[in-house]
């Protein structure tokens, strides 16, 4: 059996991405009722909204469902007793060291999955215990890797030195991508931005339909200073963009970024003075779509690209 599916009891390895303002229980239950592994993406919750959004996706769901945790956000202690309590037995951690809580999620008999986006990384999450790896490449969307390398080249240079499932992340949302991270190494894939734009998602429609209308090159990685991220680029992002001309210094930088910009963007819709973060698959997302239309289209595109390199002779 596929190390994924076998070590969080799913159907398919494809696990969705815990983003900020888009996945609440209503998008993590349905990718979980889906086949996949849905994530509650608590970086953008209060540890009473957590608890909510963890009861409601237990009455929506009976698979397996886990809880992302970026380890710098203020409320993580609050969150984990959270997870704790509501027996919770997955989780996905970023944005941190996994060595601070990695090893008293485990004692709780819980999952621990870490986001990582360069081999040193990988050594130091697997230095910590946890029992996968997401290895998530430049294409992504969000927050992201200051090192720019590409998912093509982390997953197998990363999996040629590990022996724990490693779950690819970054420019993936077909069957076809699914296959390339599967041939390079990896034993799932997580799905960011495709999720995060389709009916379930807690994303304003406004923010979706600027998804939709983007083309190639419309997103871009900026902020290495304070915490890189991948925007869609607006008015804000030309800003940041000015400041850079200006020679602005990394206060001037935090002070531009401000606080809420993401929940303004994302889940507020204000496409000018939001971050607008998505990927850069971005360009291939134009429908409205529902999680068992995407995770169905997936698993069948797979399927059918497996065959059709089967028949490949050189």
């Amino acid at each position: 059996m596929n190390r994924v599916n076998a070590l969080f009891n799913i159907k398919y390895p494809i696990i969705q991405g815990g983003m900020v303002w888009c996945s609440g229980w209503k998008l993590a239950s349905a990718v979980s009722n889906a086949g996949g592994l849905g994530l509650i993406g608590s970086g953008s919750m209060r540890p009473n909204v957590l608890r909510k959004h963890i009861q409601k996706c237990k009455n929506a769901t009976k698979n397996p469902f886990g809880i992302n945790i970026p380890l710098l956000y203020p409320y993580v202690e609050e969150h984990i007793d959270i997870i704790v309590e509501e027996g919770i037995k997955i989780v996905f951690t970023s944005a941190g060291n996994p060595l601070k809580y990695t090893s008293y999620l485990k004692s709780k008999n819980i999952k621990v999955a870490h986001v990582v986006s360069s081999e040193k990384f990988a050594f130091k999450a697997l230095n910590a215990g946890v029992n996968a790896l997401v290895v998530e490449g430049f294409e992504a969307g969000g927050h992201n890797g200051i090192n720019e390398t590409t998912t093509m080249c982390l997953v197998p240079n990363i999996s040629r030195v590990v022996d724990i499932p490693i779950i690819a992340a970054g420019g993936i949302g077909s069957g076809k991508t699914m296959l390339a991270a599967l041939v390079l190494g990896a034993d799932g894939v997580q799905i960011g931005s495709r999720f995060a734009v389709c009916k379930e998602s807690s994303a304003h429609p406004h923010f979706k339909d600027a998804v939709h209308k983007s083309i190639e090159g419309d997103t871009q990685l900026t902020l290495k200073e304070l915490v890189p991220v991948r925007l869609l680029k607006n008015d804000f992002y030309y800003k940041i963009k000015e400041a850079y001309k200006k020679n602005k210094n990394k206060e001037e930088l935090a002070l531009l970024l401000g606080k809420g910009r993401a929940r303004k963007g994302i889940f507020e819709g204000n496409l000018l003075d939001g971050e607008l973060e998505i990927g850069q698959i971005s360009s291939m997302l134009n429908k409205n779509e529902s999680v068992l239309d995407i995770i169905n289209e997936i698993v069948a595109d797979f399927n059918l690209e497996r065959i059709a390199i089967s028949d490949i002779k050189f």
